[in-house]
């Protein structure tokens, strides 16, 4: 399904002549492809939409990333490029949830592990990616887990 989506927006992208969409997805179908091949390597079927959304998540942080670092080193226009290819990459992600949201999956989370302590994080973490992938920010969702199993 997401594959369809960028293919489609690469023709579109092309009929448009609108060069930075264009090259921002052809190198978002070369990274799906590369992770496809990896994964065959592996024995493992082609990805599925949520590992892909965990795949643009990836992409997404990368690029972050470098906005921060292009800002430091006095490049605007190349974090300008980078804000750009992030918008263009989170489109293809669901609508983020909000801190309280995120707040309450956790809650839910622990209550479905039944979790007591810190040695239960990776199962509460395991659930919400089940459920939630492409949806929160897992590093920011891992420190809120830490917190409320914590105190």
């Amino acid at each position: 399904m997401l594959r369809d989506d960028i293919n489609n927006a690469v023709k579109d992208a092309m009929k448009a002549k609108a060069e930075l969409k264009l090259s921002t997805l052809r190198m978002v179908n070369s990274t799906i492809k590369n992770a496809d091949i990896a994964a065959r390597g592996e024995g493992k079927p082609p990805l599925s939409d949520a590992d892909l959304l965990a795949l643009f998540q990836k992409m997404i942080k990368q690029r972050q990333e470098s906005v921060e670092l292009y800002d430091k080193g006095g490049r605007a226009e190349l974090a300008a490029q980078e804000r750009e290819e992030i918008a263009i990459i989170s489109a293809y992600l669901p609508k983020q949830m909000s801190d309280d949201e995120v707040k309450a999956a956790i809650s839910a989370a622990i209550a479905e592990t039944g979790a007591a302590g810190m040695k239960d994080m990776g199962k509460v973490i395991g659930v919400l990616r089940a459920k939630f992938a492409g949806q929160m920010d897992f590093g920011k969702a891992s420190g809120m887990v830490k917190a409320a199993l914590a105190g």
